[in-house]
């Protein structure tokens, strides 16, 4: 018996999932000859107390393809399909919403084995007080669970698959034992599952787009989804149509076109990332190798991290003055990463309502982990991972709380994954030592004034876009901006032009005079106290 038990238990647990085996078993009854087989097979499920599963719910990202893959299942089991659309059934009327869907579950009884397709479940069954929590929609929730339960009274062969974007919103009670107890996420594609939607995406279209071209595609389409790609094939199919002369579809296409799609995960908190590369800020070439070690070379080499068995840093805290160029270098990272950036500054993140800035920061982190390989930079690090020592006496227990949420997250129960987290600070001794072990922020590095040389490499860069006299020395301005931010030296620049428009709005060139005339209007704003206070945190 004990063993008889087991192999029905393996037998079970092999199938990917309950509706495989409800919809063979049901495709079998309508056999006469294998009538008595599934009688049998169901009779064996009862007699050890096992329940089939009747209710599944697929959630991820809109556009990841959850409503296909169960529109897929269903077809390809042969069964009766029944599509329920949330926001189309659910109506304001007085137990219209309610008929509706007692409607829909009979006629899957009277046609079974049926499967229901219920899309987009949340927007019918929402937590109570999601939208105020109206009688109306407890009476639709109420309604809905009751018919889930009457699945096990009946034994009939129906299944539910439900799909949800925002299955957080879900009321809970939709969501325990014997209703929809099988949770399935259909996450964010990896390259190989993104180019394999690519080819087929291109499969029945006129192109010239080599394998090479497309794994490249692939591979840098970090976050996309189906939708996503679908859209970026479409978009590069409609630049090919202009051309009126050749409309194959060429690699330069798609690469037009993935600069104009951005992932669905990442729409409503993705910051535009200007075109920033290495080249454009002058010198910093020791922090840019420090940063390239902590972010990109774990990324591209993973096989010499993994050779001498050594894990990629989590976190990188960069501290420094003002006008240092923190911002722009993090942004400068991710660029010639390829990564996708999500900026975040510290007081966006705080909220009047209770736990409204901790679910802030889940939610910053939960896109991050759909979208990765991805970096992850707060501004202003210090405006949320203060001290709590020192909270007791000008902070509140929402910064508290939100600094234990972030700590939670960098080194919680859900791994990061390929997420990195920057951080950006003008005081880091207000960051909370807890933030600084390893595993965490565990890589601080000091970006400092620019020295002469930096100073050079920056009024070189800039004096390329604005032409200046042959009495304008380099050297004599790097001179006079000792002690300058990098901030504080562009001001000069622009200082400068401006007063050359002063004199004549039809200008063309800056001269040195104007330069110097600048150099006594811009002067460095960074206190020597603040220098000593870095230096002291250096040498500590």
């Amino acid at each position: 018996m004990e063993y008889m038990t087991q192999v029905i238990l393996q037998c079970i647990l092999k199938l990917e999932d309950a509706l495989t085996f409800l919809i063979k078993v049901s495709k079998r009854s309508k056999s006469e000859l294998n009538e008595r087989v599934r009688r049998e097979s169901l009779e064996t499920l009862a007699d050890f107390s096992l329940k089939l599963t009747r209710g599944v719910l697929l959630y991820g990202p809109s556009g990841a393809g959850k409503t296909l893959l169960a529109s897929a299942l269903a077809t390809d089991s042969g069964a009766f399909t029944l599509r329920i659309d949330g926001p189309e059934i659910f109506s304001k009327f007085f137990g219209e919403t309610e008929a509706r869907l007692k409607q829909c579950f009979e006629e899957a009884r009277c046609k079974s084995p049926c499967v229901i397709l219920l899309d987009e479940v949340d927007s019918l069954c929402s937590r109570h007080g999601e939208r105020g929590g109206t009688d109306q929609e407890r009476r639709v929730v109420a309604t809905l669970l009751t018919l889930l339960d009457s699945l096990h009274v009946h034994q009939t062969d129906v299944m539910v698959l439900a799909t949800s974007s925002k299955p957080d919103s879900i009321d809970p009670a939709l969501r325990r034992p014997g209703r929809l107890d099988r949770e399935v996420e259909v996450g964010v594609p990896t390259p190989d599952s993104r180019l394999d939607i690519l080819r087929k995406l291109l499969a029945g279209v006129p192109h010239n787009v080599t394998h090479e071209q497309l794994v490249n595609i692939s591979r840098a389409a970090h976050g996309f989804v189906g939708a996503d790609l679908a859209s970026l094939v479409s978009r590069g199919g409609m630049r090919a149509v202009k051309r009126v002369t050749d409309v194959t579809i060429t690699n330069e296409d798609l690469l037009w076109a993935f600069t104009q799609v951005k992932p669905s995960a990442m729409r409503e908190v993705l910051v535009e990332v200007p075109n920033v590369r290495w080249s454009d800020i002058g010198g910093q070439h020791e922090l840019k190798l420090k940063l390239r070690q902590a972010v990109e070379w774990p990324l591209k080499h993973p096989d010499s991290f993994t050779r001498l068995g050594i894990t990629a840093p989590r976190g990188v805290l960069m501290y420094g003055p003002p006008g240092c160029s923190k911002t722009m270098i993090a942004k400068a990272l991710a660029t010639e990463s390829r990564l996708n950036f999500l900026s975040i500054k510290g007081p966006e993140l705080f909220s009047k309502w209770v736990g409204e800035s901790e679910r802030a920061v889940r939610e910053v982190f939960r896109r991050a982990r759909q979208v990765a390989p991805s970096i992850v930079f707060f501004d202003e690090l210090d405006a949320i991972g203060g001290e709590r020592s020192s909270s007791q006496g000008g902070g509140s227990n929402v910064q508290e709380r939100v600094l234990a949420q972030l700590l939670t997250e960098l080194d919680g129960v859900e791994p990061l994954g390929n997420v990195t987290v920057v951080g950006a600070t003008n005081r880091p001794d207000r960051i909370d030592k807890a933030l600084l072990r390893p595993g965490r922020l565990d890589r601080v590095i000091y970006v400092p004034l620019p020295d002469a040389s930096t100073r050079h490499e920056i009024f070189t860069l800039q004096l390329k876009k604005t032409p200046v006299t042959s009495d304008v020395d380099i050297e004599e301005l790097v001179q006079g901006t000792e002690g300058y931010s990098g901030a504080e030296v562009l001001a000069v620049c622009h200082e400068a032009a401006l007063k050359a428009l002063e004199e004549d709005l039809m200008i063309r060139q800056v001269s040195r005079s104007h330069f110097l005339t600048a150099l006594t209007l811009v002067t460095p704003r960074t206190p020597p106290s603040l220098l000593r206070l870095y230096q002291d945190y250096l040498n500590s």
